[in-house]
C-alpha cells in the first residue's frame, strides 16, 4: 500500500496533477486496487436539517441571507422528521446520514440541543452520522462525539490565498481551528474542496497540499464541482469540465491514499462514463438522494443501477468501528 506522507511540497502535487491524463489515472487506479476494498463505495445520504438564512457571504451558496435565490427558508427540522428521512436513506444503501444547517457557527441553544438528540437518535439505527453545522468550539464537538457523532464535515473550500475572494465573513484559519477542534474530541473529519469557483490550478494544488500534510489526514475528502445557482455571486460560472474532475480526485488518491475520496456535488450532471471515470481514479464514496443539500442528485435507484453496471458494491456503516469504543488509526481508515 502507498505510504503515507504528510510532507508534500506545491511542486510535487502540481507535477502529479500535470501529467499525461491516462498516466495519472492509471497511478490512482493502481493505488486503489492495491487497497482490498478497492470496489466498495461509501453511499451517504445529505439533508438540509436548516435551510437558508446564513449571515454567511460564501459566493458559490444559495443559502447566504444577502444573495436572492429562489431557496425557501426552512426552520430547524423536528428529530421525527430526520429520523425519517434516515429510515428512507437507509433503506435506499446509504450507510451515513449527514445533516447540514446553515449556521456560521453553533450556538449552545436549545437548537444545538436538538441536534444532539438528532445524532442520538440516527447513531442507534447504525447509521454513521455525519454533521456540518459551521464553526465548532471543542467543547461542542465533545458534546456531538459523546452523542455518537462518527464525522464532521468542515470543508476549507479553496487555497488560502484564494480564500478571501471566495468568502470574507470568516477566516482560513477559521476553518482550521474547527478541524483541529473536531479532532480533539477524535471524530473523524470530512474535509476538502470546491472546483470551478474560478480558481487556478495553483490554487487546487494549494488546496490539496493543505490536505494533505495535515498531521492526520480527513478520513473522507469530497471534491466538489461548483453548481451555479441563479442570484449568486458565481452563478455564470461555467461547468466544471470531467477531466478536471477526475484529475483533482486522482491527484487527491495519490497523495492521501488511505482517505474516501467523495465523488460530491456536480454528480447530477455527469453520465455513468463520466462517473465511472472517477470511480477509476480513485473515488470511493458518494452522495445518493434526489438532494444535496439545495441543490438536485441522482436519485438512490439511478445510482444502484450505475453500481450493478460497474460491479461497485455499497459499504457497511462502522465498517472500522465505531470512535466511542474502537481507536482507528488513519492508516485503518481505507
Amino acid at each position: 500500500m502507498q505510504t503515507t506522507r504528510h510532507d508534500w511540497s506545491k511542486e510535487e502535487i502540481l507535477e502529479i496533477y500535470n501529467r499525461p491524463f491516462l498516466d495519472l489515472v492509471y497511478e490512482a487506479a493502481s493505488i486503489h486496487r492495491a487497497n482490498k476494498d478497492y470496489n466498495e463505495v461509501q453511499v451517504s445520504s445529505l439533508i438540509s436539517i436548516k435551510t437558508g438564512g446564513c449571515a454567511e457571504d460564501c459566493s458559490y451558496c444559495p443559502q447566504a441571507a444577502r444573495y436572492h435565490t429562489e431557496l425557501e427558508v426552512q426552520p430547524l427540522m423536528q428529530v421525527s422528521q430526520v429520523v425519517n428521512a434516515a429510515v428512507k436513506a437507509k433503506e435506499g444503501g446509504a450507510s451515513r446520514l449527514c445533516m447540514g444547517a446553515a449556521w456560521r457557527e453553533v450556538r449552545d441553544n436549545r437548537d444545538f440541543d436538538r441536534v444532539i438528540e438528532m445524532v442520538k437518535a440516527v447513531n442507534d439505527m447504525d447509521m454513521e452520522v455525519c454533521c456540518t453545522l459551521g464553526m465548532l468550539t471543542e467543547n461542542q464537538a465533545q458534546r456531538l462525539a459523546d452523542a455518537g457523532l462518527y464525522a464532521y464535515n468542515h470543508n476549507i473550500d479553496t487555497s488560502e490565498d484564494d480564500y478571501k475572494r471566495i468568502i470574507s465573513t470568516r477566516t482560513y484559519d477559521d476553518r482550521l481551528n474547527t478541524i483541529k477542534n473536531v479532532r480533539k474530541a477524535k471524530l473523524t473529519v470530512c474535509s476538502g474542496g470546491i472546483i470551478g469557483l474560478g480558481e487556478t490550478v495553483e490554487d487546487r494544488v494549494s488546496m490539496l497540499q493543505t490536505l494533505s500534510n495535515m498531521e492526520k489526514h480527513p478520513e473522507s475528502v469530497p471534491v466538489n464541482a461548483l453548481v451555479p445557482v441563479k442570484g449568486t455571486p458565481l452563478e455564470n460560472q461555467p461547468r466544471v469540465p470531467i477531466w478536471d474532475m477526475v484529475r483533482m480526485i486522482a491527484t487527491a488518491r495519490i497523495v492521501m491514499p488511505n482517505s474516501v475520496v467523495r465523488l460530491s456535488a456536480g454528480r447530477n450532471e455527469m453520465s455513468t462514463l463520466e462517473q465511472a471515470f472517477c470511480f477509476m481514479a480513485g473515488a470511493s464514496s458518494i452522495f445518493a438522494g434526489d438532494k444535496l443539500l439545495t441543490t438536485p442528485n441522482p436519485a438512490f435507484v439511478d445510482d444502484m443501477a450505475m453500481f450493478e453496471l460497474l460491479g461497485l458494491k455499497t459499504r457497511d456503516a462502522f465498517k472500522n468501528g465505531r470512535p466511542e469504543n474502537t481507536k482507528v488509526t488513519h492508516e485503518e481508515i481505507v
